[in-house]
């Protein structure tokens, strides 16, 4: 029972830790927004003019877009913030962590955690620029998608800490990143439907985790803005099937995450 208690205390402190430093951090939060928002208006407002034949024309490219940019709201403050284990590793604060009373696993959980709510506050964040495009959300509908962001801010957050565990420099995290992001970004239905694309990037999109985030948030955002029969040309699977896929990929992800982290240096 002891152990148990140090352990969820572990998991509670590295938890706190990453969401304090990431509330103090004024910055991050503003540089963290600017992407999502230079895409959602810039992109998406050069784009609408000519795109205008979503949902038999019922739905604007703006309003399209705005799940996939919550996605990509949620796809890069998870995977970043998994980030900060490279930078304690670095410095030094993760072996004084390794040595502590706690098990790895703790700590590994402890990260997750913490990259999760992190990004689940920068999607809520976004998630208050729904009015100005038109999109009505009732409460139910802002549980729901608050939920949806959390679960896949839990799956790619756990992504990054598999990759970061065995990283020891920034430059080489940030360069797999790199090397990631984007085409999972891209091809998960973010910017246009996946319905009627090459069988190459059908079967590229079956495999892309962001898919099954993107395409629950666009059912869950967009079922008060457009009729069921339109908006059902737009959504690959049932709500319920996105988030099984979502928690399946996260368990892929989480398990050798925390067996990486727990055999690191």
């Amino acid at each position: 029972m002891d152990t148990l208690r140090r352990n969820l205390k572990g998991i509670f402190t590295i938890w706190y830790r990453d969401l304090l430093r990431y509330i103090r951090d004024r910055s991050r939060i503003i540089a963290s927004l600017a992407q999502p928002l230079l895409f959602l208006f810039v992109f998406g407002g050069g784009l609408a003019p000519a795109i205008s034949g979503l949902a038999g024309g019922r739905l604007d490219f703006k309003q399209f877009m705005f799940p996939g940019i919550l996605g990509m709201t949620v796809l890069f403050t998870s995977i970043f913030s998994a980030i900060s284990i490279v930078w304690d590793r670095e410095f030094g604060f993760l072996k004084e962590v390794m040595v502590a009373p706690v098990s790895r696993t703790a700590v590994a959980l402890g990260k997750v955690a913490g990259g999760s709510t992190i990004a689940m506050i920068q999607g809520s964040i976004i998630l208050l620029l729904a009015p100005l495009l038109g999109i009505t959300l009732s409460v139910g509908q802002i549980v729901s998608l608050v939920l949806l962001m959390l679960l896949m801010a839990a799956m790619m957050t756990s992504l990054g800490i598999l990759i970061a565990a065995r990283q020891r420099s920034m430059e080489g995290f940030q360069m797999i990143m790199n090397f990631l992001l984007m085409p999972m970004f891209f091809l998960s239905g973010a910017f246009f439907p996946l319905q009627g694309v090459p069988q190459w990037m059908e079967w590229l999109a079956k495999i892309n985790p962001v898919t099954y985030g993107v395409d629950a948030l666009r059912r869950m955002a967009l079922q008060g803005t457009i009729p069921a029969q339109f908006l059902d040309m737009l959504i690959l699977h049932p709500l319920w099937v996105d988030a099984a896929i979502m928690a399946g990929f996260g368990l892929v992800f989480l398990v050798p995450a925390v067996w990486l982290f727990s055999k690191a240096e």
